[in-house]
């Protein structure tokens, strides 16, 4: 399962939400919320924001540096 897939899915079973009562809270189709959770790569990268906006993150370029002395730590 890739990095967003693990974190969407635990996050919104931290709120004790369903993925359909997820969705209607981050305003996006069920399908979103499912073909994140399943870690699907063909997604609308603004959908995929709104979805992590609901966590206060977003995606975004990054320092591939960063990234590998992140996964390091």
């Amino acid at each position: 399962m890739n990095p967003i897939a693990k974190f969407v899915k635990a996050r919104r079973k931290q709120l004790g939400m369903t993925q359909e009562e997820f969705a209607d809270k981050a305003g996006v189709a069920l399908t979103v919320i499912r073909k994140i959770e399943q870690g699907k790569e063909n997604l609308s990268l603004s959908k995929v924001n709104q979805v992590l906006s609901m966590f206060g993150h977003e995606l975004r370029p990054s320092n591939q540096k960063d990234a590998d002395r992140n996964n390091k730590v």
